[in-house]
This record gives structure tokens, sequence and C-alpha cells, in this order.
């Protein structure tokens, strides 16, 4: 999981967990709702900050400053196969199908890591 903060437009931060995908480019890519607060944070300001559990334990947790971009033309969740192969248990327990997933979080946010906190 990770769990992207930005900065609603009035000034308190908003953090929600989410599911991530670490890309060939090194930019992370996440999923979202159209409808929530985070691509409107981003719109009005790119910075975020990510934690990241990257052992999935709590046990090694990593924090990235980077700047955030919404992209509504990069492809569908259930057409990035590497993000499906990494969360289809996942996927299959809360959705059924990638491509229902992909109906639901369709937007994708991509992030550029600036900094990396260890």
């Amino acid at each position: 999981m990770a769990w992207p903060t930005t900065v609603r437009p009035e000034g308190p931060p908003d953090a929600v967990p989410v599911w991530f995908l670490l890309q060939d480019d090194e930019t992370i890519l996440i999923y979202g709702q159209r409808s929530r607060t985070k691509l409107g944070n981003i719109a009005t300001s790119p910075s975020v900050a990510l934690g990241l559990d990257v052992s999935d334990l709590g046990r090694d947790i990593i924090r990235i400053a980077g700047t955030a971009r919404h992209d509504p033309t990069f492809p569908p969740a259930d057409r990035v196969p590497a993000y499906v192969a990494k969360y289809t248990e996942r996927i299959g327990a809360k959705f059924g199908t990638a491509s229902r997933f992909a109906e639901e979080f369709s937007e994708a946010v991509l992030v550029t890591p600036l900094r990396l906190y260890a």
C-alpha cells in the first residue's frame, strides 16, 4: 500500500491508502476515482508525499516527496499487465474482475519522485 498525501486548496492535508506500481521509468502509478479529493488537490498543487509499506507488514516504510499529475490518456488499470498481476488477488476479492476495478478507479495519476527518505 501507498499513502499519498496531497494538500487541499484551503490548506489541510489529505492522505488515503492506494495500490501502486513502480514503473520502468521510475514514476509511481496510482489509480483514483474521478470524483475524489485527490485529483482536485493535485490540480491545485502537484506536490505530494508518499508513504510506502514495501513489505506489506509495516516493517519497511519509506517516504517519497514528489510531484503528481493526473494523466487522462494513460491506459486503464485492466490494460496495465504489471498492475493487474501485482493486485490480482486483491482485485478479485474486492471487485471480481480487473475491468470492474478499472471502471471504478478510472483516473491514472503518475508520481515523479524527487526525494527518497528511507
